[in-house]
């Protein structure tokens, strides 16, 4: 779930302390943002003014499912359905990781 961002980046997120997904958060991505096929690498990207993410296969799965009607734990059984060892705890790490920087936000059911 490495993230490899390329082009400018500004590394001005604000963190909040102790901020985690929750299992009953449905995350989508932030307005400002957008998953894309990019042709010229051949995988998927994330979008973001100024910053092209570029995502390995596992984070592409992830962001598929991040459409504001599937939760947290709907995105880590769906995923273990298409994978064999999902380790659900770097799941959700790695949706925190994407609200911290505001890629994704997160509404409630």
């Amino acid at each position: 779930m490495d993230l490899t961002p390329t082009g400018a980046t500004q590394s001005s997120a604000t963190t909040r302390p102790g901020a985690r997904v929750s299992d009953a958060d449905r995350p989508r991505p932030a307005r400002h943002v957008r998953l894309a096929f990019s042709r010229a690498r051949q995988c998927q990207v994330l979008l973001h003014p100024e910053t092209v993410v570029v995502l390995n296969g596992t984070g592409a799965a992830i962001l598929e499912l991040c459409d504001g009607r599937h939760t947290v734990a709907e995105i880590v059984t769906e995923l273990g359905t298409r994978y064999q060892n999902v380790p659900d705890d770097e799941v959700r790490q790695f949706l925190t990781r994407l609200v911290t920087r505001r890629w994704l936000e997160v509404g409630d059911g």
